[in-house]
């Protein structure tokens, strides 16, 4: 119900009226909220003992995929490509409070015959949250949140590898608010909404400030093409943020997790929606081999991703505009538990 409702309302983007958008993504998230537990796989787990105190995991993998062809009259590139991976989570749990915190980094590269390496993939990320019950009867939770994300290594759009168009901190994203998050089994379904949530954008490199990339604002020149003011490195935006958050072993060694965010500010654009939606599928084959299937949707309006060309010059460098962004991952890898490792060995 989730994939296919929210993919029905994407098409509300191309629209100037962004309200309705997101009055269909609120009714949606309280429909799932709302849901009897039955339908969520939530019946199962209800009578399961609360655990308070700390608990960790720690997370390393590593996908490979390589294709070869040798006398192949269908033709093909030959290939390989690889993705590291890396996971942690620290859980606090009491009576009235909890604090969840998460960090994952992600980087893959590409090689292909007669090219250069590309890279694939390239994230780092930190969420964190606390809550407070102050009603025990009660599933909504006073909350508060902080998320950071960025990347490591320069990007290109390739072939062009002498002009980055993003490093690391350019761009880089921070959001901090406070507001009400409910759930019943807060760490596996829940839904934040926070009405005063501030949004951080850096872009601290200097060239793509001046150029006003991700939405600061761009160095002004004069008629001659002298600098009169850089580019702003940092923009602040006050607005409003909906999260939903769901994470349930469907079936055995199955694991659906999936995280939506919308965000809109109130003073640049009310109404204009900022996307963020991440839907993955764990497949867990042993203890050691797992198999992803991931889906990665981004809308932002500060971030201009289609080119025209010039047809006078034939360069490329004119900007439309903001596009809907959709990345597809599979893959098949080794992923290792710090954890067990570590409790091997103490034990032993």
């Amino acid at each position: 119900m989730l994939v296919s409702t929210v993919h029905l309302h994407i098409n509300f983007l191309s629209m100037k009226n962004y309200s309705w958008f997101i009055f269909s993504v609120f009714v949606l998230c309280s429909s799932v909220l709302f849901a009897q537990p039955d339908s969520l796989y939530f019946q199962k787990k209800k009578n399961e003992p609360i655990q308070l105190g700390w608990r960790t995991k720690k997370e390393v993998g590593l996908n490979l995929n390589q294709v070869s062809f040798t006398n192949w009259n269908s033709g093909g590139t030959n290939s390989i490509s690889g993705i590291v991976t890396g996971k942690a989570e620290a859980k606090y749990k009491q009576e009235k409070w909890y604090w969840n915190s998460n960090f994952n980094i992600r980087y893959g590269l590409n090689k292909q015959e007669e090219l250069n390496v590309r890279k694939t993939e390239d994230v780092i990320e930190v969420i964190s949250n606390v809550g407070l019950e102050k009603d025990p009867k009660s599933n909504w939770f006073y909350s508060a949140k902080f998320s950071f994300n960025s990347q490591l290594a320069k990007g290109y759009n390739y072939p062009d590898r002498d002009t980055p168009i993003s490093k690391f901190l350019a761009p880089g994203y921070m959001f901090f608010g406070a507001g009400m998050e409910y759930g019943r089994f807060i760490e596996r379904m829940s839904f934040y909404a926070s009405p005063i949530t501030l949004k951080t954008t850096f872009v601290l490199d200097r060239d793509l400030a001046n150029r006003g990339a991700f939405g600061v604002d761009p160095a002004i020149y004069d008629l001659e093409g002298n600098l009169l003011r850089e580019g702003k490195k940092v923009k602040q935006e006050l607005g409003i943020l909906l999260t939903n958050q769901y994470e349930e072993e469907v079936f055995e060694n199955i694991k659906i997790t999936s995280l939506l965010r919308l965000y809109t500010d109130y003073i640049n654009s009310f109404g204009n929606i900022d996307l963020e939606w991440e839907l993955n599928l764990d497949m867990k084959v042993n203890k050691f081999v797992k198999a992803t299937l991931g889906s990665h949707l981004r809308y932002d309006d500060d971030i201009k991703v289609e080119v025209e060309t010039n047809e006078i010059t034939n360069e490329e460098n004119v900007i439309v505009g903001p596009k809907l962004q959709w990345k597809q991952i599979l893959g098949v890898g080794v992923v290792v538990d710090l954890d067990n490792i570590i409790k091997n060995n103490s034990s032993s």
